[in-house]
């Protein structure tokens, strides 16, 4: 069978982080929602999404296809719904499609004449802040997927580990004597990862391959580091996807940061009003600010972006791609794609100069930055100019 996983109408409620990337590929729980269906279903998927991500991200479309919305977690019960399809059903939840099986092109797929099956609980990404509030739920998803009949690495001696059951290490990884706390959830290390000494780490946590913890970080749950991060400082329920560094001292919670991002040395990110509050956040869909009925949110920053030392974000701060924030002064609570400076003075970021620095970034790295990624940032800086105008 051929899989598709296609956006969906929650994109632009997740931008800045689906400026750059599929619905699909965003990271939450341990894996990211294609690696999720893609270890369900045992098969490659493929994507259905805007037209300029379509060169990094194609679609395969064959004589028969099941499309999935990826704004949906998978559960047991979701993917064995889809498994079961057949030709001409859909599935639904709250009345919305979320999966269907169609023999004909899908841009010609008429609903009304589809057999329904509905799922009574589904898991959805309708917001940014879905991404930390659903974090936990779907981390501890991950770790029962992931370790399912697997053997975890043995806890080094010298770590202090509470409720060793629940912590699972991946072969290669290294852990100085440090603190491993899991009875408020389920500890993952991921292969060839490092935690330094005297690190204090609370579950619900995964580290991702490759990534580091650095020596006497502070991290309570539902706490996800991406892939090749490196971490440290003080972290609450956050998600970094991958690539990106928060090396150094400063707090960070209930945010989310994308890839190839980076943080100064004691940059804060506030995640509560000082009145107590609920937090408004930049809506890209409404061109405005909107209420996330939330006492607590941080930051969600677009990949590619950067703070100066000794930064300090608001509460409810959404930096766009290919920000570099310094200066002073706080920035604004919306700091648009391609800033330079992001306070009030602030300059747009020369694009040439932008992926001189994407190149050396990611050559740090050694991934490589592609024609596809530049093509990608270079729409992006089309479709944001109107917000660094304003």
């Amino acid at each position: 069978m051929n899989y598709i996983l296609y956006d969906g109408s929650f994109r632009e409620a997740l931008l800045p982080f689906t400026y750059t990337r599929p619905v699909a590929d965003i990271r939450i729980g341990i894996l990211t929602i294609r690696e999720k269906w893609e270890h369900y279903l045992r098969l490659t998927t493929t994507t259905l999404t805007e037209e300029y991500l379509e060169d990094k991200y194609p679609i395969l479309e064959l004589e028969q296809n099941i499309f999935i919305n990826a704004g949906y977690i998978p559960n047991t019960s979701f993917v064995e719904a889809v498994k079961n399809l057949k030709p001409n059903q859909k599935i639904t939840f709250q009345e919305d499609t979320i999966a269907f099986y169609t023999t004909d092109d899908q841009e010609e797929v008429d609903f009304e004449t589809y057999e329904t099956i509905d799922l009574e609980l589904v898991e959805a990404i309708e917001y940014k802040w879905d991404l930390f509030l659903k974090n936990e739920y779907a981390l501890k998803q991950d770790f029962d997927l992931l370790t399912a009949d697997e053997i975890s690495e043995p806890i080094p001696e010298g770590v202090q580990a509470i409720e060793k059951e629940n912590i699972f290490i991946e072969e290669g990884a290294k852990i100085s004597p440090c603190i491993l706390n899991a009875s408020s959830g389920p500890i993952y290390i991921g292969k060839n990862a490092v935690v330094l000494d005297g690190a204090m780490i609370r579950g619900p946590f995964a580290l991702g391959e490759n990534a580091v913890v650095k020596m006497g970080a502070k991290i309570y749950g539902a706490t996800t580091v991406g892939p090749n991060c490196k971490v440290g400082g003080e972290i609450k329920n956050s998600i970094l996807f991958g690539f990106s560094n928060k090396g150094h001292e400063g707090y960070l919670g209930n945010s989310v940061v994308g890839e190839w991002c980076n943080f100064g040395a004691d940059t804060n990110v506030s995640n509560l009003k000082n009145n107590y509050s609920d937090v408004k956040v930049w809506s890209y869909e409404e061109d405005d600010y909107e209420n996330t009925g939330q006492t607590f949110c941080g930051l969600m920053m677009g990949d590619h972006s950067k703070t100066g030392i000794n930064s300090m974000l608001n509460t409810g701060t959404v930096v766009g791609v290919n920000a570099n924030i310094f200066g002073s002064t706080m920035p604004e609570k919306f700091v648009p794609s391609f800033s330079w400076g992001g306070i009030k003075e602030k300059e747009e970021y020369n694009f040439d100069k932008a992926m001189e620095t994407a190149t050396k970034v990611m050559n740090r790295a050694s991934q490589e930055f592609t024609a596809q990624d530049k093509a990608i940032l270079e729409e992006v800086f089309k479709q944001t100019q109107k917000y660094r105008d304003l």
